[in-house]
């Protein structure tokens, strides 16, 4: 339970490092449009959120997760 916790953390984690050095190669590379740095930096965002989006679909399904919101409760 924990191994899935701490692999959902540090992809969260590797998704706002991707998303902040997409930011600085988007200012550094104003002045050269053939730099395609800014475009693999989304690449690979886009990538983490997949697979964030898939190890909470898999520890949902697993019962590993579970969803303790207020309007969530049974009646």
């Amino acid at each position: 339970m924990q191994v899935l916790k701490t692999l959902i953390l540090v992809v969260l984690i590797a998704m706002v490092i991707s998303l902040f050095s997409g930011l600085v190669f988007l200012f550094k590379d104003t002045a050269k449009p053939e730099s395609r740095r800014t475009l693999y930096a989304l690449g690979v965002r886009i990538g983490l959120a997949v697979t964030l989006v898939a190890l909470v679909g898999y520890g949902l399904y697993n019962g590993e997760l579970s969803i303790r919101a207020p309007w969530h409760q049974s009646q």
